[in-house]
């Protein structure tokens, strides 16, 4: 069990639904008429928070959840200060706070970008992309990756420029890859150590990398994902906010993530 957001918004339901629900209780039994105006003030609080504080925990917990990118590990394709959507129920429908599943829906495919929970903090919650399914042999060379044997295509777009927190950036190789069948860009920093490595993929787990392959703590350093650390695929940006880039940035508001 993790003792996060969802854990404090079920309580809050639980708890003001009690109050509320009891007091309702209490007049009954006594034959009381319910009257709003004389109800005592901490039956009045849960009374108002209790239906918002409820359709915000059933919808963050089975439709969809609002996460912010705190850092660059998915440049280009997120930036630091997109604030974006994930869909709970892609990969299946879980109980809150146990994160039980109790109906399969989807599995992750090659390409999602998914948001999980770190496997070695699960109170931490990570973004990266799908790279390998189970059972995949996943090879990291000379900064290509290669997939059951299958060298994956990259094209060079040449020198990416960043902006805000993201100028850190400027001047990496921009690349359009191929991961069959999703295309997406990546970012590879010419001067930075060539880690390379083969992978097997357990079953039942999934290997991640970012697209900022030259900053991002990822699969090839602390291993798979299991997919029960799954949370959902990230699909929206819905707000951009990087002090450090004119504050607001209309332009990435709206934006399907790849």
């Amino acid at each position: 069990m993790n003792f996060d957001f969802s854990f404090f918004l079920f309580s809050a339901s639980v708890v003001t639904g009690i109050i509320w629900g009891g007091y309702l209780f209490y007049l009954k039994r006594s034959n009381t008429e319910y009257v709003e105006a004389n109800e005592p003030l901490l039956v009045e609080y849960a009374r108002s928070f209790f239906p918002v504080v409820l359709i915000v925990f059933i919808l963050r917990s089975f439709i969809a959840e609002p996460f912010r990118i705190p850092s660059g590990s998915m440049m280009p394709t997120l930036l630091i200060g997109d604030f974006i959507l994930v869909n709970k129920f892609t990969y299946g429908i879980r109980i809150p706070v146990i994160n039980k599943k109790i109906i399969e829906m989807n599995e992750p495919e090659r390409g999602d970008a998914v948001v999980f929970r770190y496997p070695k903090n699960p109170a931490v919650d990570y973004i990266k992309r799908v790279i390998g399914l189970p059972g995949d042999r996943i090879t990291y060379k000379d900064k290509k990756l290669t997939i059951n044997g299958i060298a994956m295509k990259q094209v060079s777009l040449g020198v990416y420029q960043g902006v805000g927190q993201g100028k850190t950036m400027d001047g990496a190789e921009l690349i359009k890859e191929d991961l069959l069948p999703v295309e997406h860009e990546i970012l590879i920093n010419p001067h930075a150590p060539n880690i390379k490595g083969t992978f097997i993929v357990p079953k039942g787990q999934y290997f991640v990398m970012g697209d900022n392959r030259d900053n991002s703590n990822d699969s090839r350093y602390w291993g798979t994902v299991p997919e029960a650390n799954l949370v959902g695929r990230a699909f929206f940006i819905w707000m951009n906010w990087d002090w450090e880039n004119t504050g607001i940035g209309f332009s990435r508001i709206g934006t399907i993530i790849q």
